[in-house]
């Protein structure tokens, strides 16, 4: 491919609303022209990678037995009809011609689950496992970081049916393999993390996640075993402390602290550990408000709270429901003399404290020397904290837990049968006894534009890209200097025509133009070699080589570069 033939350009200039590093790379090495917000147009350079990416999910998705199939973007209104369709939100409705309601594609298991349904009859045509790489939308209120919250993206999803359990099981750990293989062709490090499911009759859920500091999603993991875990679903101990005897509790008090909402200004003032202190937090759960306890040095997992009580929606109350609720300002509510239809759930690590202090439902003061049973009736107790940095592994014995960055670019989740919340009419078969069973059904879901995004967010420097060799969009950037004189130009055709016929997959930047642009776009670019041609390179005959992830440039016999790109070949 020349370069001066190519149909998009290069920026200097560092665009004003790119939020991340990788969107700013995007956009100023001509990969993706934003058309509208959220929408993007992915211009011949960035297609090519993506079209490598497509190439190795095939091949591990058939190694994996998934048959691919296409399914159309339009899906009719009947699939979202059912109000507890999680996915009836952010959707693009519309009309057809003849008044029929249809959407755009943004989650294809009801469709899929619908078709298979139709098409299996007996346990004899199982199991199925089919995948499909097309284009979804998702209407984001605020899209923003380009790709990877965009309106308009590409997906490779994935779904299996199986007969029972054992069976279903082998499918996910089978997608799972594939999507591991799929990274590591890819050249990316990433990690492999429990997630939080939609729904607690989810039988399991799992999170590709990429690393990068840029990233969005929070993930924790121990430093000893292999537990790993998105924060929404992350689980941890904490160190317990000596209690106060429990047989002789001491006399409850209200105490005046003007002002003093803060856990470790509180506990200062009143002469106690931070752990001895409670966050006391009113949620709006549906229709109903929930008080959610937990120890001071903690923070509230909302998403546990939410799957805990099964409601749709769940949110901190307003200032006007608390002070309604609990009589109180903002941050001085407590778990006695609440009304009796506000319930009240606590963490485990706050059961077996003894004398412990929380807020008296009346604004500037706080109650010590609470106990359960005694004080007020005894929650119901959970996991509700949120585990963070520093904390105990939940799994083994010596791990303390890391706080990490990344990108989610895949998901992973099993169905429960008869899961009326997704499908409306669950799927069956007919088992080797004649009987009806539910297909037990998981689907998977590979983000393939956002895995792009997050590939250039961990790999890059402040000059540009850096294409992992497998996924750049060439393998060489041949840069020709002083094109002016006819030798060094007779020189650089013929070593891109040499490249081409060795199958070299090579851009060659033919543009008269001064070298510092030339040099400055290669790095932008990102291509894995630079080869460089100039009148001194051809007085050595030979060709100036750099990789883009190094400094130091080499010169080399043209049979030596060939074995730089059939090394790099051999690295897909």
């Amino acid at each position: 491919m020349r370069l001066s033939r190519h149909f998009g350009k290069t920026l200097r200039e560092i665009p004003k609303d790119a939020q991340t590093e990788a969107y700013r790379l995007l956009l100023r090495g001509g990969y993706i022209k934003q058309v509208s917000a959220g929408i993007y147009a992915y211009m011949p350079f960035f297609l090519r990678s993506l079209n490598k990416i497509f190439h190795i999910a095939r091949e591990e998705m058939i190694t994996a037995d998934f048959e691919e199939f296409l399914l159309p973007l339009l899906q009719p209104g009947s699939f979202f009809t059912q109000p507890e369709t999680p996915y009836s939100y952010d959707l693009f409705e519309f009309k057809g011609s003849k008044e029929s309601r249809l959407y755009l594609g943004q989650s294809y298991t009801t469709f899929v689950a619908d078709l298979v349904g139709k098409e299996i009859s007996s346990y004899k045509q199982l199991p199925k496992r089919l995948f499909q790489i097309a284009t979804k939308f998702h209407d984001e209120n605020r899209p923003r970081f380009g790709l990877i919250r965009a309106r308009e993206f590409i997906a490779a999803d994935a779904y299996s049916f199986d007969i029972d359990q054992t069976a279903q099981e082998a499918s996910y750990s089978e997608i799972c393999n594939a999507y591991q293989h799929i990274l590591n062709r890819v050249g990316v490090q990433h990690k492999f993390v429990e997630a939080d499911a939609e729904s607690s009759r989810d039988e399991g859920c799992h999170e590709f996640i990429i690393t990068t500091d840029a990233g969005e999603d929070i993930f924790l993991s121990c430093d000893t075993c292999n537990y790993a875990a998105t924060r929404q679903k992350s689980e941890s101990r904490l160190q317990v402390y000596p209690q106060d005897d429990s047989e002789n509790p001491m006399e409850m008090q209200e105490v005046y602290g003007k002002g003093l909402i803060g856990v470790e200004p509180l506990a200062e003032f009143l002469n106690i550990p931070v752990w001895k202190t409670t966050k006391t937090l009113l949620f709006q759960a549906d229709d109903k408000v929930v008080a959610v306890m937990v120890r001071g040095d903690c923070g509230v997992n909302e998403a546990k709270v939410k799957r805990f009580l099964g409601c749709k929606t769940l949110s901190l109350a307003s200032s006007g429901v608390i002070k309604e609720i609990s009589g109180a300002e903002v941050g001085y509510a407590g778990p006695i003399g609440l009304p009796p239809e506000v319930a009240v759930i606590a963490d485990h690590y706050t059961k077996d404290r003894v004398n412990f202090e929380c807020g008296a439902n009346r604004t500037d003061y706080h109650i010590i020397n609470a106990n359960f049973g005694r004080d007020f009736p005894l929650p119901v107790f959970s996991d509700f904290k949120l585990a963070k940095g520093g904390e105990f592994c939940p799994r083994c014995e010596k791990g303390v837990l890391k706080e990490a960055y990344g990108i989610s670019v895949g998901r992973l989740v099993m169905e429960k049968p008869g899961d009326l919340r997704k499908i409306q009419t669950h799927p069956t078969y007919i088992d080797n006894q004649g009987k009806s069973q539910p297909l037990m059904i998981c689907h998977y879901s590979l983000g393939v534009s956002r895995m792009a995004a997050a590939i250039i967010d961990q790999s890059h420097d402040e000059f540009g890209i850096i294409w992992p060799p497998p996924v750049a969009p060439f393998q060489g950037h041949l840069v020709a200097l002083n094109l002016e004189n006819q030798e060094v130009r007779s020189e650089a055709e013929n070593l891109y025509q040499k490249l081409i016929d060795d199958n070299v997959e090579i851009l060659f930047d033919d543009r008269d133009i001064r070298a510092g642009e030339k040099f400055e776009d290669a790095d932008l670019l990102g291509i894995p070699i630079r080869l460089t041609i100039s009148k001194r390179t051809i007085k050595e005959e030979k060709i100036e080589t750099k990789f883009r992830d190094r400094k130091e440039t080499q010169l080399r016999t043209y049979e030596e570069v060939l074995e730089l790109f059939q090394s790099l070949n051999q690295q897909k």
